[in-house]
Order: structure tokens, then C-alpha cells, then sequence
């Protein structure tokens, strides 16, 4: 289990396979949960890399325990999320 902060928020989720599966768009350092988007626009990863942005109602929740690493760019979770699987 990684612990996450709210400098990862901004990052793409990427699943095992290095599908990318999203943007955490918000990061609760309490819960240690990382909200989500699924299918960011443009405008909205652009916000959301400057540390703007906040969670959507749509937006995926992925609890620290399903997150393999975390870089600079990136948080990768540990399953295969991707549409192929």
C-alpha cells in the first residue's frame, strides 16, 4: 500500500498494464482515498495538473490499499483495469 497525498493530486491513474484509466482529481489524506475522473477533458487535466481542480459526483474512488506506486507523474493501481480485460 502506497500512502497518498494531495501532491498526487493531478496525476494519471494507470492500471498494471500502463493503461491509463484517468486523472486523481482529489486526494483525502484522512481517508486515504483518491478520487477519479474517468474521462477527463483537456481543460479539466490541465486544471487539475496546477492543483485546482476537486472531485466530480462521478468521479471513481480508489482506496490506498489497490495502489501499487506512485511517481512523479503517475499513481499506478494494482489490478488490470483496462476495457481489453
Amino acid at each position: 500500500m502506497s500512502v497518498l497525498s494531495t501532491e498526487d493530486e493531478g496525476k494519471f491513474l494507470m492500471d498494471v498494464r500502463g493503461e491509463q484509466i484517468g486523472i486523481v482529481t482529489e486526494i483525502d489524506p484522512i481517508e486515504q482515498v483518491a478520487y477519479v475522473d474517468p474521462e477527463p477533458t483537456l481543460t479539466n487535466a490541465w486544471i487539475q495538473s496546477l492543483g485546482r481542480g476537486g472531485a466530480g459526483e462521478d468521479d471513481l474512488e480508489v482506496p490506498a490499499e489497490n495502489i501499487e506506486t506512485i511517481t512523479d507523474s503517475e499513481v499506478r493501481v494494482d489490478a488490470d483495469l483496462s476495457s481489453e480485460a
